[in-house]
């Protein structure tokens, strides 16, 4: 058995680019800041940015409703592939095929606070649970 599901919240990077494939098939590209649980040594935020990619209604939904800055919560698949570009360079993509999108923020919060993160963001939250929480060590891994 194989699973292979991902989820991320985070904020858009830009505003989603919707393409239609000459299928007429709707396709949505879109990058994803999600912030790492933990800062660096010197106690800068590390962030991650997230390819994601989503298709047909999906895809129409997150161009339609989202824009640079907003918050939003994908669920989807992680889907690797590559390609040779116009100079015959071969290119990895590793991406996230989104399956659901949602909001993570009222229509009411972002018209309130248009550039601002809720005041207590899910990582945060998230922080919270693990207040217990002590790494380990490389040397305890047993492999």
């Amino acid at each position: 058995m194989s699973i292979n599901k991902a989820v991320i919240v985070g904020n858009l990077t830009r505003s989603p680019e919707q393409k239609t494939t000459p299928n007429g098939i709707s396709v949505t590209s879109f990058t994803v800041a999600v912030n790492r649980r933990y800062k660096s040594q010197d106690g800068q935020q590390q962030t991650d940015f997230i390819n994601c990619v989503a298709w047909r209604v999906t895809a129409e939904f997150i161009a339609k409703y989202f824009s640079k800055g907003s918050r939003i919560g994908v669920v989807g698949t992680i889907q690797t592939r590559n390609y040779e570009d116009q100079n015959g360079v071969r290119r990895y993509v590793t991406e996230i095929v989104v399956d659901e999108a949602e909001f993570m923020t009222s229509k009411a919060q972002s018209v309130q606070k248009p550039n601002e993160q809720e005041s207590r963001t899910a990582d945060e939250l998230f922080a919270e649970d693990l207040a217990d929480f002590q790494p380990l060590d490389d040397a305890e891994l047993p492999f």
